[in-house]
């Protein structure tokens, strides 16, 4: 049921993020990277060159008589290319009713170190990289009642994760509307 849970929120990511990338693209009047070629991880630290949207809910439905099933997420793309940096996708598991969070990354990661959230000053959760394809690398972990408060609570998130060369990459994504948009979500 688990895998089932993590496929379908794979799928809204990956429906979401492409929509993401692609707007964040036609706003900048940058075409976006040829899926053939994909990007590697940016070498240094994009706080500069990245943007970000802000917390954004979006509900979907398999059938009208279907419930609801909402989502929220905040893409960071690159400035000059439109290319996803890190999208979070948050949601609640029908069956458990618990968040989980899927995170998409750059191609060109240092694998094995995996990626880490850290909500302002506080402590480090690591994640890991569970697989990768042509649009970038997911994670995916259930968010634990300490982390939630700590992100309703937060001014901003930190993803970080390794480059290849064994760079620390830091994306601070800002919290401002985080507890406003998980209140439409919950």
């Amino acid at each position: 049921m688990q895998s089932r849970l993590a496929a379908l929120a794979a799928a809204l990511l990956l429906s979401t993020g492409a929509a993401y990338a692609q707007q964040g693209a036609k706003k900048n009047a940058a075409p976006p990277a040829p899926a053939a070629q994909p990007a590697p991880a940016p070498t240094q630290p994009q706080a500069d060159g990245a943007q970000q949207a802000g917390w954004v809910v979006r509900c979907t439905s398999v059938s009208r008589d279907a419930p609801l099933e909402c989502a929220m997420e905040q893409n960071a793309v690159l400035t000059k290319t439109g290319q996803t940096v890190v999208l979070i996708n948050i949601r609640i598991a029908p069956d458990t009713r618990t968040p989980v969070a899927l995170l998409q990354l750059p191609l060109g990661l240092n694998l094995p170190v995996g990626a880490k959230l850290q909500v302002d000053e506080g402590k480090t959760v690591d994640l890991q990289i569970q697989t990768c394809e042509n649009r970038g690398c997911y994670a995916s972990t259930p968010i634990a009642a300490d982390l939630l408060a700590a992100l309703r609570a937060g001014k901003q998130l930190k993803v970080s994760f390794q480059n290849m060369a064994k760079e620390t990459i830091a994306i601070p994504m800002p919290l401002g509307d985080f507890a406003a948009a998980y209140d439409k979500i919950k």
